[in-house]
């Protein structure tokens, strides 16, 4: 069953694809938007949790999160659409490497998100409640968001949790997708070890089931990638 608390609902597709309501005092975040057109699904879920969409942000642009998002964000014109600097030059354009950025795998195509963000964020940054977390290594400017409210991170692609918790710092072998279309695996690692370091109390991921009380579980999925 999809997770759902006081503040976070969980949206599934297929199983293991994941997008996330976050409740605020004047409404709800949308935090990824699935593969292809799940607009209907998405307002659905917003319509049950009783609160309109006033942010939209994506944590990184990879065609399976952010499907919806154009629809999603001409059906709610006034949401704020708010994205990471350095992924969101990979929202309509092929990934370019900046100066210092590793070789890796990049994606090819783009992910065709048409709209333009109102606003760019970077780590340190807050989104609503949300403090934003710089997470790359799956993709070059992939973001992470902590709810210190209560401890919750949704982490994208730095963890998945389908067959148990696992880095995408290489395939993983009861799931190996994410960890198989990972830029650059050495900052895929650094990055699961920084947010480990954040101790969430809850890890939400881009693929399969929010994890309570992860601790222990990200330190077996790092020391597998050490």
């Amino acid at each position: 069953m999809p997770y759902q608390s006081s503040t976070l609902t969980q949206i599934v597709q297929f199983g293991v694809v994941n997008a996330y309501l976050v409740r605020e005092d004047d409404g709800l975040t949308l935090i990824d938007g699935l593969i292809g057109n799940q607009t209907k699904r998405i307002l659905a879920a917003a319509e049950r949790m009783g609160a309109p969409i006033k942010r939209v942000t994506i944590t990184h642009a990879h065609p399976d999160h952010v499907g919806a998002i154009d629809k999603i964000l001409a059906a709610v014109p006034d949401a704020e659409f708010v994205v990471g600097e350095r992924e969101s030059k990979s929202l309509n354009a092929h990934v370019k490497l900046e100066p210092g950025e590793p070789k890796g795998l990049i994606l090819p195509g783009n992910a065709g998100v048409k709209t333009v963000p109102n606003r760019l964020v970077n780590a340190g940054d807050t989104i609503g409640s949300l403090q934003v977390h710089a997470a790359p290594g799956h993709s070059v400017g992939q973001v992470a968001f902590l709810d210190p409210r209560d401890g919750t991170l949704i982490c994208g692609d730095a963890y998945s949790t389908v067959g148990g918790v696992a880095t995408t710092a290489g395939p993983y072998l009861k799931f190996p997708l994410p960890g198989s279309f990972t830029w650059h695996k050495p900052t895929a690692l650094e990055t699961a070890k920084a947010l480990r370091a954040l101790d969430p109390s809850r890890l939400a991921p881009g693929h399969g089931r929010v994890v309570e009380q992860p601790g222990a579980a990200m330190d077996a999925a790092i020391a597998r990638k050490s």
